[in-house]
């Protein structure tokens, strides 16, 4: 993968999210990346996040190296449970406190799915999480991939093979 290559980052979320969503879209477009915003469209306080989750676990399933996502809920577990059903979706979940497991998470793991817990963020802080996010490579990835972390990119893989 080319160095200056941007993913696509599509975007979810439930009633708990909603309004944060459009926030952090709006904050990713800024940074020069496309986006695509894959509901909910509409703030309903009794919507079911698996049925707004479920369409990003299969459009990253699909084309797990071109897209990423970020979800929204009111703790993100929930959500990235849905995410990691589909094959080649790996999700994180993140709501404060140490940014180094964001940093972990795609350096280590991959990570190609941001789930946040809405509840527990404050806009500032969901911003640096994403753009740490978004700008941490996986090492496996890097100059040293075949020398230095050939151990992350074959974890990875055990991962990706458990599906």
């Amino acid at each position: 993968m080319k160095k200056d290559f941007k993913p696509t980052i599509l975007f979810a979320a439930d009633h708990a999210g909603f309004e944060l969503k459009g926030q952090l879209l709006a904050f990713v477009q800024s940074l020069g990346y496309e986006t695509e915003d894959m509901g909910a469209k509409t703030f309903d306080p009794n919507d079911d996040y698996p049925l707004i989750m479920a369409p990003v676990g299969f459009a990253i399933a699909a084309d797990p190296v071109k897209r990423r996502a970020i979800i929204l809920g009111g703790s993100g577990q929930g959500e990235a449970m849905v995410a990691n059903r589909f094959p080649g979706v790996r999700a994180t979940v993140y709501y404060g406190k140490d940014l180094e497991i964001i940093r972990l998470s795609r350096q280590h793991n991959d990570a190609n799915v941001l789930s946040l817990g809405a509840r527990f963020l404050t806009l500032d802080e969901a911003k640096e999480a994403v753009k740490l996010w978004l700008d941490t490579p996986f090492v496996g990835d890097g100059p040293d991939a075949e020398k230095d972390n050939e151990r992350h990119a074959r974890r990875v893989e055990m991962i990706d093979q458990i599906e």
